[in-house]
């Protein structure tokens, strides 16, 4: 367990946002969105998951072909992530939103946020919300473990894209007037907890399953920082949505090269 910086003075604890990520674009998109708001932001970072075990688990819950299929998808569509930079570069102008790491938050790393280094850390943070995007999935025991409020944000339109690449299968789906991000409470489902705000927007054709997040995180700080506003003020009401429910993964090889080639959905 490292952290940036020393033992926290009580002073410092005080409404205290934490977020938890594994790092990347997205996820520094929103940290320098919400310490643009509050005063009191850190960062609690994970190790990435590795590919192996990614397989090993989609592979129990899918089976092996499909495991791999995904996989494949991830390789191949990283090749094609330079031919989109300009595209990205765009995406982050029109939102006025940057990328870069934000060096002014503290970031304090573990190895994950479920194992016992995680949660001294979530003990020694005593966050007063917690705010999840692009990490682990908490396990009970850790949800058992924040006694805050823990906010998550999606980029996908709750419950209908639940899971992952929810703004590349509402396209694949013909569905693009749910092509957007939820911000929700986090419970011990996939995407499941109480919906507090959804944001909606329309890609371009040079978008791609590489920019569909970016799009989707870049257009929707404003929804986090409501959510993290209501949580610190003791006012979260989560919204009933009646709609279809269902989890999705990455698309296999095949599927998206399907819907790339004959829908221009890449």
């Amino acid at each position: 367990m490292k952290s940036e910086k020393g033992a926290l003075s009580s002073a410092e604890h005080k409404g205290r946002i934490v977020v938890v990520t594994a790092g990347g674009d997205n996820a520094n998109i929103m940290i320098n969105a919400l310490a643009a708001r509050f005063t009191n932001v850190a960062i609690l970072q994970e190790e990435p998951e590795s590919k192996a075990l990614f397989v090993m688990r989609r592979a129990r819950k899918l089976g092996w072909v499909m495991a791999l299929g995904q996989l494949a998808t991830m390789f191949v569509s990283r090749i094609g992530k330079r031919f989109t930079r300009r595209r990205a570069a765009e995406i982050l102008r029109e939102n006025d939103a940057s990328a870069a790491p934000n060096r002014t938050v503290p970031v304090h790393r573990v190895d994950s946020i479920n194992d016992a280094d995680g949660h001294a850390m979530l003990q020694l943070l005593k966050p007063a919300v917690l705010f999840l995007i692009s990490c682990r999935m908490l396990k009970p025991e850790t949800l058992a473990a924040v006694n805050c409020p823990i906010l998550n944000f999606h980029a996908g339109i709750n419950p209908q894209y639940r899971g992952l690449m929810g703004g590349y299968w509402a396209l694949a789906n013909n569905d693009p007037e749910n092509f957007g991000a939820t911000v929700h409470l986090v419970d011990e489902g996939v995407d499941t907890g109480g919906i507090l705000y959804q944001s909606r927007q329309t890609p371009r054709r040079a978008d791609t399953i590489h920019t569909y997040p970016l799009l989707q995180t870049a257009a929707s700080t404003d929804i986090a920082i409501r959510a993290v506003e209501d949580a610190l003020a003791g006012k979260l009401r989560p919204i009933a949505i009646a709609a279809p429910s269902r989890q999705w993964y990455h698309p296999p090889v095949w599927t998206w090269f399907w819907n790339g080639l004959r829908h221009g959905r890449w």
